[in-house]
């Protein structure tokens, strides 16, 4: 029996599990135990992958690492052994007893983590915590961005390279809001510049949307990810995250006034319409919000470089066009 000691994370499992599979040893040779998390973990070190697994397999994986239950190592082991011997479909059956256990655990720490999100966003708003104290009022979009350098509003602003403000033009009839900066945005200071951007681009090429004539920022300014190797691995942000940054998203769209929001991913779309907002059910048609009464959400463009295969990629990105031709109807 081997015993095998974790921090109680997903990057914590995920890095003994493939030294487990590296190393053949079967589920039932192993014994998961959880050391007590200290305030500011270390980076689990990096292990490289031994096998392809379904990505749909690591959403949950990262959603069950949530869950309370301490077995769920034991059980996330047990799954990821049967799909890299030979089960490859394991996550298609639906009656399996460890796959119903397995979401069974995901849809709890989902709705757990989600109360305590919304508890949390809404302890910020009350104490008005946040950026609120660095936006300066009747400022012009320079001064906005200027501003957002000293922001420490979130602890955001800690690891990542600098604030990554919108860009446009001021008079922009369409704003698209993002979630927050990839890798590149952050390193080279302007959103959507990495490969999402050249996605973006794209699409707004295919439906004659000049990006010139947009204001194209994120709901959230600073880059969130965990260290991977030598590689940066975008996190989403917290509802408690996007509320803090709300006041810079709030003073841009305020000055700029534009005809229609586009909130391009679930994160930009929680930003906007609220916390219960379901991207899947909503997307592709017009909702008001404060900000203008033709607010649009649809998919993020790094949903569609996500996709497992070019058949989903094209599918994905099928919808990502289709909603902004809805868009380009609206102004023309």
């Amino acid at each position: 029996m081997v015993t095998v000691e974790i921090v109680p994370t997903f990057e914590g499992w995920q890095a003994r599990a493939r030294q487990l599979l590296r190393e053949g040893v079967p589920p039932a040779e192993v014994e998961w135990r959880e050391l007590s998390e200290p305030a500011t973990p270390a980076s689990p070190a990096f292990v490289p992958a031994t096998a392809r697994v379904p990505r749909a397999f690591l959403d949950l994986a990262r959603q069950v690492a949530g869950h309370r239950d301490p077995t769920r190592w034991a059980l996330l082991y047990e799954i990821l052994w049967r799909l890299v011997h030979d089960e490859h479909d394991l996550l298609k059956r639906t009656t399996d007893p460890q796959i119903r256990r397995l979401q069974g655990m995901a849809a709890a720490a989902r709705r757990e983590a989600h109360r305590e999100e919304v508890a949390e966003m809404l302890q910020l708003e009350a104490e008005g915590a946040g950026a609120a104290a660095f936006v300066p009022q009747h400022a012009e979009l320079r001064e906005l961005a200027e501003a957002a350098t000293r922001c420490t509003g979130c602890d955001l602003y800690r690891h990542a390279t600098q604030v990554v403000f919108g860009q446009g033009a001021r008079d922009a009839r369409i704003a698209l809001v993002g979630e927050q900066p990839g890798d590149q945005e952050d390193l080279r200071g302007a959103p959507f510049v990495g490969p999402a951007g050249e996605v973006l681009d794209r699409a707004l090429a295919e439906v004659g949307l000049a990006r010139d004539r947009l204001y194209v920022t994120n709901a959230v300014k600073h880059f969130k990810f965990v260290p991977r190797g030598k590689r940066r691995i975008h996190q989403t942000p917290r509802l408690g995250e996007i509320a803090a940054c709300r006041p810079w998203l709030e003073a841009e769209l305020e000055l700029i006034k534009p005809e229609t929001v586009v909130a391009l991913g679930a994160t930009a779309a929680r930003a906007l319409f609220g916390p219960d907002f379901r991207l899947m059910r909503d997307r592709g048609r017009f909702l008001p919000t404060r900000w203008s009464p033709k607010t649009l959400a649809t998919l993020h463009p790094s949903a569609i470089l996500r996709g497992e295969d070019d058949a989903t990629q094209a599918r994905l990105y099928g919808l990502l066009v289709e909603d902004l031709r809805t868009v380009t109807r609206s102004v023309s």
